[in-house]
């Protein structure tokens, strides 16, 4: 399956590289991380999705070193406007701000163009036309091929395309996470905006990656999140042996399940799993081409979904950088 982004045909399904720098436990080795960035270009992954604040930068570098002799094979994305510097953290969009992220980025990537360049977070000090304005002039510069934001409202993409037309936006969207329902899903649809969804598999909950009783790594930003947390736990899990049964009887993974109840959400749809296990990222990339049938997409929204997932998406720190509609 194969769909547009930012003017490419690419694969529906990306590889999001956040997971080999930081967020999730432990990282990988270098070398491993390396070799995974080479072996998914070697099954087809033509979509790379990473971050300036990817272990600070180490997600680019990687990228970098590992499948940049390979430039022409792949859409390259990052993103910028998250500040995490010590005692400097929250949000800069500004248009100095964003011009040296480029930069930065270019040089730790070790190209002179970036293909998609996402706004990581909405940032009220900033005009809406001032930042877009000078993405604009990043695209006229070769710079950037075209730019997205990441977790806005309807409102304000709406705004953004006024500005100068948006190609992406990315926002968390799985089974259990329905914010893009509100208002998002259809804008980009009427728009022509492709909606490129981080955490198509909740996580790691809906991917049979999890266990009952739940033992998560002190680095594991999942232990932080109410989802996760010892009061919501032991009901999400229910849902969660729901929709694994539910999988095993359509003869694919919980994480196949879960990406291609994404990708049926509109043909505008991109999904972007990361994972640091070479047998996951074929497993996730052989999701794009299965056919499941409607009635078990069906099943899968009747048992997950907003109502029935206890505990909120984000820890309530987090909660306010976020833009994006909220149940």
């Amino acid at each position: 399956m194969r769909r547009t982004l930012a003017g490419r045909n690419v694969n529906a399904i990306g590889l999001g590289c956040m997971n080999v720098a930081w967020g999730y436990g432990n990282a990988p080795a270098r070398e491993d991380a390396v070799r995974l960035f080479r072996q998914a270009l070697d099954l087809g992954y033509d979509h790379f999705d990473t971050a300036n604040i990817y272990g600070k930068g180490v997600s680019e570098e990687i990228l970098g070193e590992a499948i940049m002799d390979r430039r022409d094979e792949f859409l390259l994305a990052t993103k910028t406007g998250i500040i995490v510097d010590g005692p400097r953290r929250g949000i800069d969009c500004s248009p100095e701000a964003m011009m040296q992220s480029i930069e930065d980025s270019l040089k730790r990537l070790k190209t002179d163009h970036i293909d998609l360049f996402y706004m990581h977070r909405f940032d009220p000090k900033v005009p809406v036309a001032d930042s877009v304005g000078a993405l604009a002039d990043a695209i006229k510069a070769g710079k950037i091929g075209a730019y997205g934001v990441s977790e806005w409202s309807s409102a304000h993409i709406r705004e953004a395309h006024g500005v100068h037309p948006m190609a992406a936006v990315q926002t968390e969207y799985s089974p259990w996470t329905r914010n893009v329902e509100l208002g998002v899903l259809d804008t980009t649809r009427e728009l022509g905006i492709s909606l490129v969804a981080f955490s198509p598999t909740a996580r790691g909950a809906l991917a049979g990656a999890l266990d009952d009783p739940l033992v998560l790594e002190d680095s594991d930003l999942r232990a932080g999140h109410p989802r996760f947390s010892k009061e919501n736990w032991p009901r999400n899990i229910r849902l969660i042996r729901e929709f694994n049964a539910l999988a095993a009887e359509a003869g694919v993974t919980p994480a196949q399940l879960s990406l291609a109840w994404v990708l049926s959400r509109g043909d505008h749809l991109h999904a972007i799993p990361g994972t640091t296990s070479e047998a996951h990222m074929a497993e996730n990339f052989a999701a794009a081409s299965m056919s499941v049938p409607g009635d078990v997409l069906e099943g899968v929204g009747q048992i997950v979904n907003h109502q029935t997932v206890s505990g909120h998406r984000y820890p309530e720190v987090m909660r306010g950088t976020i833009d994006t509609e909220d149940f």
